[in-house]
């Protein structure tokens, strides 16, 4: 259980959600109406209102919800758990979906502090009873692994390090976990991730495991691993490195996901595939210039060393592609052109299947985790040709950046029904109800509620 909840207490507070249309009525049965009055506490969207009894202790607490019908963050309870003092606490009452009320309080409370003092007590709260309840802590569970992976620092979290978070996750759910690393990856047809990853002391590796029934409908799934990013020879500023600690946060995401989907026993037969590297700089570092094989066969003649994570993903696609899966997925902190397009906030994401957009987009919406669908815009793919190869790793002059990097992953997948690329983040620049600044889980949870909708349990 995640630090975040507390066994069932009678001694429990009760948090009482109220939107502002009603708080005269809920004021009235809890008897405070002039203490609500003497501390102008109005229902305002997110207010929290303590309640004493008539020793002064803490007997109650009111939650602001605003307006009745006024659209509002989906995580907004994940101000409570940075708004309340230290104590155990629980929902009573509460209009509305408990569960979403659960998961903001679970993901508010989380904390990066594996280099900090432990901090002082933190309010819990109660897991209420049901299903549905669980189901939100699991998913809480699954983000916070995903936060610690992409917030701890590249000395700490190489590739191998990585990878062993992999194979725990696999280990945990009886799946069967491999892994290919060094001067095997190029025996094992990974020449791509090989070449990125060669110029780190740090071997390169691409890891694997699969899980569920061998006849299950397939679903692969896709994480750029680059555990840092100074951009190779073409190397990045110093403002533009800072973060790239979390330029794994695709394979975060995916570990997250697999997660959710090995927990709950959905019937699929699930791939995870993970390339791995550092792009770092050295004399053995990829050089503008250069061309390499891919696994699927095509050469690619590198534009931009700073390009990197297209180039291992390539070679994770194709090695997905090759069963022919139902639903490929990959997930990629990729491009800044998505954040130029459409914030920290919106992954872009494609695919050329029409019907699993609208079923995506509709996911996402209930997920209250955002996605918006770009364009795989055929003519641009004009832009990746190569006078020496069969297609350059950019396409010249900047625009469109975010698509052309997904056309140039399209062009190492062939044989999955259904495919899409999420451009994601995965980083919270300014902290907001539910989210703390730091590593983010993106895509995910809408992704989730899509093949739970779509497939359920194995055992149903």
């Amino acid at each position: 259980m995640l630090s975040a909840f507390a066994a069932p207490d009678a001694a429990a507070i009760p948090v009482h959600a109220v939107t502002s249309e009603r708080l005269d009525a809920r004021l009235a049965e809890l008897g405070a109406a002039a203490w609500a009055k003497a501390s102008a506490f109005a229902a305002d969207e997110g207010a929290i209102l303590l309640l004493p009894d008539a020793e002064g202790r803490l007997a109650a607490v009111l939650f602001g919800l605003g307006r009745e019908g006024a659209a509002r963050p989906p995580l907004l309870a994940g101000k409570l758990a940075n708004g309340l003092p230290a104590g155990t606490y629980r929902l009573e009452g509460w209009p509305g979906d408990m569960a979403e009320a659960v998961l903001g309080f679970a993901l508010g409370a989380y904390r990066f502090e594996r280099y900090l003092k432990p901090r002082a007590a933190a309010p819990r709260l109660v897991l209420p009873e049901g299903e549905a309840a669980a189901e939100a802590a699991r998913i809480a569970a699954a983000v916070w692994m995903v936060r610690d992976l992409v917030n701890t620092p590249a000395n700490d979290l190489g590739p191998a390090e990585l990878a062993a978070a992999a194979r725990e996750l696999a280990a945990a759910h009886g799946a069967v976990f491999e892994e290919y690393f060094g001067d095997d990856l190029l025996a094992r047809e990974f020449p791509l991730i090989e070449a990125v990853g060669r110029g780190s002391p740090r071997p390169p590796r691409l890891v694997t495991f699969t899980w569920g029934r061998p006849d299950a409908p397939k679903l692969s799934l896709v994480g750029k691993g680059v555990v840092f990013d100074t951009g190779g020879l073409d190397i990045k500023g110093a403002s533009n490195m800072a973060l790239m600690k979390k330029d794994m946060g695709g394979a975060a995401n995916v570990l997250g996901l697999a997660r959710l989907i090995m927990e709950a026993g959905l019937d699929l037969r699930l791939r995870v595939v993970l390339p791995i590297v550092e792009n770092a700089v050295s004399g053995l570092s990829f050089r503008p210039g250069d061309v390499f094989p891919s696994r699927k066969g095509l050469s690619v003649q590198i534009g931009d060393t700073d390009a990197e994570g297209r180039l291992i993903l390539a070679d994770a696609l194709a090695f997905a592609d090759d069963e022919a899966p139902d639903l490929l997925v990959d997930l990629a902190t990729l491009t800044g052109a998505a954040r130029v397009a459409l914030g920290p906030d919106i992954p872009p994401f494609y695919t050329r299947d029409d019907a699993f957009a609208a079923d995506l987009a509709e996911a996402s919406r209930a997920a209250g985790d955002p996605l918006w669908r770009l364009p795989l815009w055929a003519p641009y793919e004009e832009g990746l040709k190569s006078k020496i190869a069969d297609l350059n790793n950019i396409a010249p002059g900047g625009f469109a950046g975010s698509i052309t990097a997904a056309l140039f992953l399209g062009r190492f997948v062939e044989r999955a029904k259904t495919w899409m690329h999420a451009d994601i983040y995965a980083w919270v620049p300014a902290a907001r109800p539910g989210q703390p600044e730091g590593g983010e889980a993106q895509a995910i949870r809408a992704l989730y509620r899509y093949l739970k909708d779509r497939f359920g349990r194995a055992d149903a």
